[in-house]
């Protein structure tokens, strides 16, 4: 679960973690009177859950009262590379001395959360990663030796920090890591944090993505969630327990087993095909879950032709054909579906399909041959 910048720096507050006096505001109103309470000059920021605001107009800074009032009305309901704005974090001001780039993201090729420094803050740390990769410092944490302070000074010396700020960059480090570990996130970002003229240290910026699976662990950290900004297909099917992952493609896919649905992708991929969703209707699936399945699948509007591929093991082929049929009573779908059967039940389940005569279903015995046709049929004017 991502979280918005203000709601990561009052996580980051929770920890000890330096950061500039701010309030949130949902309205022109609440930001000049959030202003007036922070003082001038102030930062008005656009709250969305991605990158480079600042380039598109989303952050600006307002000297008083009338700017303050000009720049949320101005930032309010902007689209921001797809995101509409509907929050805002006014911030006092911060003086910058210098910028760096700190994150703890957790590395699954090493099995242990990577501590990363670099003294280019400011900039897209991919860029920086491209141009000049000498200029992160890295540093894997043994989870259960845990961030210790010399792990810190290792990573100010070695990002280059000023001298006289290795210790609070170092302690600062610490507190992240304290976030990441006790709040359970995939990733704690602070880009830039900055080093002020009095030498103090800050985190003029948070990004932290929370594990939605150790929710229920943090019921604090679960209310944070706001369904709003999430994907719709992806929103509906949590809701109804489903699987589902959104991809960029036109045929939605629907097997059962995380194996076969990834199986699925690749043999689509492979005919010529994209993929327009990974969606997995689990091992047992019953006639219930497959109308809901057809629902999220053709709730996306990119959805040209539809593949049903379906092993049954757990799962009975003769269930998912019910389904199937009446998925089709209750929402009459105008796109194509290529059905493939197999394994127990698969007989019976395709007897079924053929009595119902569905409009626009096609049977196909062979994985190959369900994919080349879904590819077909998506390609049609």
């Amino acid at each position: 679960m991502d979280l918005l910048e203000y709601q990561g720096k009052q996580l980051f507050a929770r920890h000890g973690v330096p950061v500039p006096d701010g309030r949130p505001a949902r309205t022109v109103e609440e930001a000049v009177a959030a202003a007036q309470e922070v003082g001038y000059p102030c930062a008005v920021k656009a709250q969305v859950q991605i990158g480079g605001r600042g380039k598109l107009g989303g952050i600006r800074i307002a000297h008083d009262a009338g700017e303050a009032e000009q720049h949320a009305r101005a930032i309010l309901g902007m689209d921001i590379r797809g995101l509409t704005v509907h929050e805002l974090w006014i911030e006092a001001a911060s003086e910058i001395a210098a910028e760096y780039y700190a994150s703890v993201v957790f590395d699954r090729s090493a099995k242990a959360p990577l501590m990363m420094l670099s003294t280019k803050g400011g900039m897209d740390i991919e860029q920086v990663a491209d141009e000049d990769p000498d200029a992160i410092a890295r540093l894997h944490v043994d989870p259960l030796l845990g961030f210790q302070d010399f792990h810190g000074r290792r990573l100010a010396f070695e990002a280059g920090v000023d001298a006289d700020v290795v210790r609070p960059v170092g302690a600062l480090l610490a507190r992240l890591y304290e976030v990441f570990t006790t709040e359970e996130a995939t990733l704690v970002e602070v880009n830039p944090l900055i080093v002020t003229p009095d030498r103090g240290v800050r985190a003029l910026d948070a990004k932290v993505t929370l594990d939605g699976n150790a929710l229920f662990r943090h019921p604090d950290n679960a209310q944070l969630r706001d369904p709003s900004a999430e994907d719709p297909q992806e929103r509906m099917a949590a809701e109804r327990g489903l699987t589902y992952v959104k991809l960029d493609g036109s045929i939605g896919i629907l097997a059962n087993g995380a194996g076969l649905s990834m199986s699925t992708l690749d043999v689509v991929a492979e005919a010529g095909g994209q993929p327009a969703n990974f969606l997995d209707a689990g091992g047992g699936s019953r006639a219930e879950a497959i109308t809901s399945a057809v629902e999220v699948i053709l709730s996306d509007d990119r959805v040209r032709a539809v593949l049903f591929n379906i092993f049954g093991g757990i799962t009975r082929c003769d269930e998912v054909a019910r389904g199937l049929i009446e998925a089709f009573r209750q929402i009459d779908p105008s796109v194509p579906f290529v059905v493939r059967l197999d394994g127990t039940n698969g007989e019976e389940g395709r007897e079924l399909l053929a009595e119902a005569s569905l409009p626009n279903v096609h049977i196909e015995s062979t994985m190959d041959g369900a994919a080349s046709r879904v590819v077909e049929l998506a390609a049609r004017p």
